[in-house]
């Protein structure tokens, strides 16, 4: 697991969102994943896909219960909610502060990054609320289902949501004022860069995994 760490540092987020906590000495993965009852094959194939934008093996990932790819998407907007969000907001909010007051720029890309904040927001909210329990019951008792047949397609939302942070990048890079913090605005804009890569990564498993594993429960009852 330090190999792994000292491959590429910015995979200790996804790291700890399956539990692990630093401290393991010279444990392999194998025995940590055997340590934290974590599947080793569905841990290695989640960091890879990290690791590399052009690795996403999709007959490996439909081969994992849909409950285990679940389990890993709430903790990753676990991870959004209480440390991404959080600190892309901090940062927003220093930034308003060194740049000048009744900046017209800034106050634009305030706006804009909270109406995109409100619809991430619902976005997870809606899926934790009605998607995912529909899907534990499609999977675990699929006779008491009223509505067998209904849709789960997120990809519009989602490709809504990836261009909505694109656009805020690009809204700081092209128009804020002169006059701002330039280290604090490196630190936001590599934030925002970090987890829009991450929020691709998290789309592509529901929408090239996840949806294509309901729709065949879906016809499997």
């Amino acid at each position: 697991m330090v190999d792994l760490i000292h491959s590429n540092y910015h995979l200790l987020p996804v790291i700890h969102r399956f539990g692990f906590r630093l401290g393991f000495g010279n444990k392999t993965v194998e025995t940590l994943c055997d340590e934290y009852k974590i599947d080793t094959d569905f841990f290695l194939t989640i960091v890879n896909t990290f690791q590399s934008k052009d690795f996403f093996p999709e007959e490996k990932l439909l081969t994992f219960s849909p409950l285990l790819i679940i389990d890993y998407l709430k903790r990753t907007h676990q991870y959004y909610k209480v440390y991404s969000i959080p600190h892309i907001e901090k940062l927003m909010n220093q930034l308003q502060i060194s740049a000048a007051e009744q900046n017209r720029e800034m106050k634009m890309i305030e706006e804009f990054y909270r109406e995109y904040k409100t619809k991430l927001l619902k976005h997870i909210s809606d899926e934790e609320d009605k998607v995912f329990p529909y899907i534990v019951k499609l999977v675990e008792t699929p006779t008491q289902i009223e509505n067998k047949n209904l849709q789960l397609s997120f990809e519009e939302e989602h490709e809504n949501v990836d261009l909505e942070i694109d656009d805020l990048k690009n809204l700081i890079i092209k128009y804020i004022s002169p006059r701002y913090n330039e280290l604090i605005c490196n630190e936001l804009l590599i934030e925002i860069f970090r987890f829009e890569k991450d929020i691709l990564n998290h789309a592509r498993i529901e929408d090239t995994i996840l949806i294509p594993q309901v729709k065949q429960l879906q016809l499997s009852i």
